[in-house]
């Protein structure tokens, strides 16, 4: 006699594995590179006493006299201790034509939130050397600071008790409200910049980079962009899962892009 499985219809049947394969993809597209990021943590000793490590330039932006140009600047290092397994801190730096000096803004959890050149404008994270997010130089930032300016002035969260680390408002929250400023950069942030999509304006529904795609949160907490600059990301809980048409790459959580550079 035929087992009752094997005399099941097919549709029967894959009605009731749907779930298990759904938990089975979570796990491997979500956990697994969490699990990844945390043993490369602890493997490569990424645990430092924070208050120990360098926080001098990296070397990574030419003096200011010698480059006096208009220039704009993003940056993202990991954050301290364990959860710089998942996340970045990213911070913006503007300069204006023939100015003295890099202008390098902060959102951080201690003190006002908004710190301006408490750092040196590409010094290391607390150790960790950054990665440049964006830099753009010349006329297309000399007419976009103002705005990027304006935008820092105006931030709703700058008030002490504002900064959460999860889901946000936090230190990409802040870059991602200062960069919206800007649209014509067509900068995003990167997918390990836990807090970038919390609703910085309140609005948990708008447009993509451009116009060419939609972004759409549940507070910060649950989220989904399809756009031609961004890619199509899924964000559970703060991790960020995509891929990247335009330039291939995907973007797993706590790991980063993998593929193309952006």
């Amino acid at each position: 006699m035929s087992s009752t499985s094997s005399s099941e219809p097919g549709p029967a049947r894959a009605a009731r594995s749907w779930p298990r394969r759904l938990a089975l993809a979570f796990l491997a597209l979500f956990v697994l590179p969490i699990a990844v990021a945390s043993a490369a943590y602890w493997i490569e000793g990424r645990a430092p006493d924070w208050s120990a490590t360098g926080r001098a330039s990296a070397g990574l932006l030419p003096p200011p006299e010698l480059h006096p140009a208009a220039s704009i600047h993003v940056f993202a290092a990991r954050t301290v201790r364990w959860r710089g397994i998942f996340a970045t801190h990213t911070w913006i730096v503007v300069k204006e034509a023939g100015a003295a000096r890099y202008d390098r803004f902060d959102y951080t959890a201690w003190g006002r939130p908004i710190r301006v050149n408490g750092f040196a404008a590409d010094a290391r994270w607390f150790g960790d050397v950054p990665e440049v997010v964006l830099s753009v130089t010349g006329e297309a930032a000399a007419e976009a600071i103002p705005r990027i300016r304006e935008a820092i002035s105006a931030y709703a969260w700058r008030n002490v008790g504002d900064y959460r680390a999860w889901p946000g408002p936090n230190s990409n929250t802040f870059v991602a409200a200062a960069l919206a400023a800007a649209p014509e950069l067509q900068a995003h942030l990167p997918a390990t910049a836990i807090g970038k999509d919390y609703p910085h304006d309140g609005r948990w529904l708008r447009a993509a980079i451009g116009g060419l795609g939609f972004h759409a949160t549940l507070g910060g907490y649950a989220g989904l962009t399809v756009g031609w600059h961004e890619g199509v990301e899924i964000n559970v809980l703060g991790a960020v899962l995509g891929i990247d048409v335009r330039r291939p790459a995907v973007k797993l959580p706590a790991i980063g892009r993998l593929g193309m550079a952006d």
